[in-house]
């Protein structure tokens, strides 16, 4: 039984964290596995859209807890390793977000600590309704520093330090208020909607999608003046496009364009 399915339907790649008995925790196997698929995705042009998800009762409880600490039994007290397993966990954070293509989050259950990193690492998030969201670090003596830097680019800052600082659960509707997902939606739906949307990009033109989505992270890291300027920038590469001559050309005249991307 594979840690990490991976099904591919009309464009739209669907990855399933599948560890349920450990409520797909982020171990050194799901990070390889993730971070292989993540790999794989980069030149897949077959693919315009990426599903996450997780099997069983929850979408992922973060580190493997178990596995941090056998790690301290070694002579450095478990710090080579802690080293190298929060930067293997950045790595994956940090794939999604450069992966060309859009990465959308089927959260339920659960999703806490680096399982809450991981959802405000994708694009975007679908939730089912009762799903509680957390950074609870601080509940064992474990600050949540690395899933703080994903949390803190998603929700107001004073409502990020205090999840962090208060161990608390947040619910799905307060999550989406906040802007930590998308769309609140009943558990029987969350598979539909969660496609619904994937399908609805993926119909999209994919060059476009991709330098899109390179560009929104980009212009989000300068001042506003230096933003436009590459926002400009980058629509002129856009507009010299074939397919968005063609889809321009397909607006005014009132037909299908004829994408060949």
């Amino acid at each position: 039984m594979a840690i990490l399915e991976r099904n591919d339907s009309g464009g739209v790649a669907h990855l399933r964290m599948n560890a349920p008995e450990r409520l797909n925790a982020l171990s050194d196997e799901m990070l390889a596995e993730l971070q292989r698929q993540l790999t794989a995705l980069q030149d897949d042009r077959d693919i315009r859209v990426v599903i996450l998800s997780g099997a069983g009762k929850a979408f992922c409880a973060g580190h493997d807890l178990k596995q941090m600490t056998a790690a301290r039994q070694s002579e450095d007290g478990g710090k080579a390793y802690f080293a190298d397993l929060f930067q293997r966990c950045s790595a994956v954070m940090l794939s999604i977000q450069s992966l060309p293509q859009p990465v959308i989050a089927q959260a339920h259950g659960i999703a806490t600590a680096a399982g809450c990193q991981l959802v405000a690492s994708c694009d975007m998030a679908v939730a089912a309704e009762g799903t509680r969201f957390g950074v609870n670090g601080v509940n064992i003596g474990l600050f949540c520093s690395t899933p703080m830097v994903a949390l803190s680019r998603n929700i107001p800052r004073k409502h990020a330090f205090e999840m962090l600082t208060t161990g608390q659960f947040m619910d799905a509707t307060r999550a989406q208020e906040l802007g930590l997902i998308n769309r609140v939606v009943p558990p029987e739906d969350l598979e539909t909607e969660t496609t619904a949307l994937a399908d609805l990009v993926a119909q999209k033109l994919g060059s476009v999608v991709k330098i899109g989505k390179q560009a929104f992270y980009q212009q989000l890291q300068l001042p506003v003046e230096q933003a436009y300027g590459y926002a400009g920038e980058v629509m002129v590469e856009n507009m010299l496009y074939r397919d968005t001559a063609e889809g321009i050309a397909a607006f005014i005249e009132k037909r299908t364009p004829d994408w060949q991307q």
